[in-house]
Formats: structure tokens, C-alpha cells, sequence
């Protein structure tokens, strides 16, 4: 009964964030909606057993992309008065877009009331007395290690890269010596001068 109700209850909040996300005026606003709807996404991921897939909604999704949204949103200089502006001139494509989605979901909706597919016949199911992510992490760390070491491969790579094209010898520019930077005393860097007449700037 309990897992009726909350299913229901995240249904609803995904879909109306959802839909305010959409029809939010502000860009702020819809940021904030689209977090509060991956949060309710990853409440029904939990109701089916889909641990992993929750944690990876709040981690990457809400603590990641949807705050990267929001710095990039906030530090936009949007003008509101411009976007309706252009709102006429996008309108067929919109309509256009619209039907299509609109299509593909009364065809989904048609396909799901023929019947299931029979999926259990095609995936495997989580052995008893194992969690969804004890299942996926023995699967991940046995039948597919070398997959994953080379997926880690391919990213250390690309970070190696990253690091030596940013830090790349450049002509022009003074380069920082920390050493010497501590190093230095305050008699190197300041020269008492006395008995300088009024007036008269001291010569370096």
C-alpha cells in the first residue's frame, strides 16, 4: 500500500516539475524545477529496485549538470524582452515538433496496451539475497574488468592530454618560479633612501 502511494506521489511531482520546468517564465526557476524532478526520479528508480541508477540521478545529474545549468543560467545576461520577440518566427517549428512527439507517444501508448514484451527473457535477474548494486558491481568487476579498465584508460588519457596542451611552453610570457619567490627577503625588495630633496623623485 505504502509502495502505491509513493509511487504515485513521485509520479506526480516528476510530471508537474516536468511540466513547470517548461512553462517557467524564469530560467532560474525552470533549473530549480528540473532538479526537483530528477529528485522524484530518483525516488521511483528506488521503488523498483534500481538503486545504482537513483544515486547516479542524484550525484551526477542533480549535483553536476543541474548546478552547471544554474551557474551558466545566473551568469547569462538574458534578454527576456528579445527571447518573445523571436517566439513567432520559431512557432511552426514548435507545432512541427510538437505532433511528432505527440505521435510517438500515442504510439507508445498503443504498443503498450498490446501487451509486454516478455524482457525477463532477455535480461538476467538479480540473484537472491543481492541488492541491485552488489549484482551490478560483481558483474561489473568480473565479467566486464577489462572493459572498465580500459574505459578508466581512455579518460586518464584524455586528462593527460587536457593537462599538456593547457600547460604547453608559450613565448612571451614570464614564467612563475615558486622557490625563488619564497626565497626572496624584504631588503631585496625595498631600498631605504635618505636625504632625498623635496621634489626630486628617486631614480631606479
Amino acid at each position: 500500500m505504502i509502495q502505491t502511494i509513493a509511487f504515485y506521489l513521485f509520479a506526480t511531482l516528476v510530471i508537474a516539475s516536468g511540466a513547470l520546468t517548461i512553462v517557467a517564465r524564469n530560467p532560474v526557476h525552470s533549473v530549480l524545477w528540473l532538479i526537483l524532478a530528477f529528485f522524484n526520479a530518483a525516488g521511483l528508480m528506488v521503488l523498483v529496485g534500481a538503486e545504482f541508477i537513483a544515486m547516479l540521478l542524484v550525484i551526477v545529474y542533480v549535483g553536476a549538470v543541474a548546478v552547471l545549468f544554474l551557474f551558466v543560467v545566473m551568469m547569462l545576461d538574458i534578454d527576456f524582452s528579445e527571447l518573445r520577440a523571436g517566439f513567432g518566427r520559431y512557432m511552426p517549428f514548435g507545432v512541427l515538433l510538437v505532433i511528432v512527439l505527440a505521435a510517438e507517444i500515442i504510439f507508445a501508448v498503443g504498443a503498450w496496451s498490446a501487451g509486454g514484451i516478455g524482457l525477463s527473457a532477455a535480461t538476467s535477474p538479480t540473484p537472491e539475497g543481492m541488492s541491485n548494486i552488489q549484482a551490478l558491481g560483481t558483474l561489473l568487476y568480473t565479467r566486464y574488468l577489462y572493459i572498465f579498465e580500459a574505459a578508466g584508460l581512455v579518460l586518464l588519457v584524455a586528462m593527460i592530454g587536457a593537462i599538456v596542451l593547457t600547460h604547453r611552453t608559450r613565448s612571451g610570457v614570464r614564467a612563475q618560479n615558486i622557490s625563488r619567490q619564497n626565497q626572496r627577503r624584504p631588503q631585496d625588495a625595498v631600498r631605504n633612501v635618505v636625504d632625498q630633496p623635496v621634489g626630486k623623485g628617486v631614480s631606479l
